[in-house]
């Protein structure tokens, strides 16, 4: 990846690579954009994305066409002859990181889009709607990869892990258990999907689509729920659940995730369960030393744990309100849990 440049550096390395002249129309370049939203890289290691695989030489005309996004970041990689794509953490798990929007918004092959971290705020709805965009999007949303706790044994070279956990000090936050189960999301409008967002049935979640399958109605326009499924046993056998679906957080029609209080009341309505709450309180990196342990008292395996703010936060703030640790060799299996037969997990007082 090319070097992290400072303000003044990445206009002048931009201008400099493109002749001063604007990449599309070869008109005297006005600004060096950023293919990619500047707000979108707020991790410590990509403040501002000022990278220059992330910048093109525009005239006046031509950028205001990029900030419309009638003008893409890979026609502007296209015309500056940029062979690197440059995507913040919180979209590097995107399946077409090339297609991604200026705003951060991921792009199917076929021009659908899906709102990204920013999209919900004002100045980017304004943006997009006086340029005729909104039409374009499909309200799904995949869930955030979480970042390791810098003492979390279980991370490996794929893992993001946090320099250190300064985002949570001075904060109340809730650590709830991490299972060993599969991501689901559940919409008001009864859409269901894994993480790769598709909505195909697979014999592991047959039960808590059923389960979900009354919650949908009740849920407001645009919200989703997010939780663990865990019908079928993954690396670790459970023989004490409570529900075979635990949620782990609530989001609201502006991509922001409720508050833990929150989100406990609405599940106390809907009739569902959290994820088992270890502490909830001050931050305290001593205590988080303390909780996890290789059985719960319930005698059931225990992977590691997830900590995050009580309070709300919104999408594109993931990764500074939550965080986990997980076990040495949690993937236990030689091969992937879903290739073989499936095996579901127990319940602690029968069938629920």
């Amino acid at each position: 990846m090319s070097a992290l440049l400072d303000r003044e550096g990445f206009r002048t390395q931009v201008f400099a690579r493109d002749g001063g002249l604007c990449v599309f129309c070869g008109a005297p370049a006005a600004d060096a954009h950023h293919l990619i939203e500047r707000k979108l890289f707020s991790e410590p290691d990509e403040t501002g994305g000022y990278l220059l695989s992330n910048g093109i030489s525009v005239c006046e005309n031509c950028h205001l066409l990029c900030e419309a996004t009638k003008l893409s970041p890979q026609e502007g990689r296209v015309a500056a002859g940029i062979t690197e794509v440059v995507v913040p953490h919180i979209l590097d798990e995107e399946p077409n990181p090339e297609l991604i929007s200026k705003w951060g918004d991921p792009v199917d092959v076929e021009g659908n889009r899906r709102p990204g971290p920013l999209f919900f705020e004002p100045e980017v709805q304004k943006i997009l709607r006086e340029a005729g965009m909104l039409s374009l999007y499909i309200f799904r949303f995949r869930y955030p990869r979480t970042p390791h706790v810098p003492f979390s044994p279980g991370n490996t070279s794929d893992d993001r892990v946090l320099a250190d956990l300064s985002a949570f000090a001075g904060k109340e936050i809730v650590v709830t258990e991490k299972r060993d189960g599969g991501n689901a999301t559940l919409y008001a409008d009864g859409y269901f999907h894994a993480r790769s967002l598709s909505s195909v049935s697979h014999r592991h979640e047959t039960r808590v689509r059923a389960a979900l399958a009354a919650v949908a109605p009740q849920l407001p326009a645009g919200w989703r729920i997010c939780g663990e499924n865990l019908q079928a046993r993954h690396s670790i056998e459970y023989k004490h659940l409570a529900s075979y679906f635990e949620v782990f957080s609530i989001w609201n029609e502006r991509n922001e995730c409720l508050s833990w209080e929150e989100t406990e009341e609405w599940c106390a309505l809907l009739g569902l369960t959290t994820v088992p709450v270890l502490y909830r309180g001050p931050f305290d990196e001593a205590t988080l030393h303390t909780l996890w342990t290789p059985n719960r008292h319930s005698g059931d395996p225990m992977e590691g744990w997830v900590m995050r703010t009580a309070e709300g936060f919104p999408y594109r703030r993931f990764a500074q309100c939550v965080a986990k640790f997980v076990r040495v060799g949690h993937v236990q299996t030689d091969q992937h849990w879903s290739l073989g037969p499936m095996v579901e997990n127990e319940l602690e007082r029968g069938e629920g």
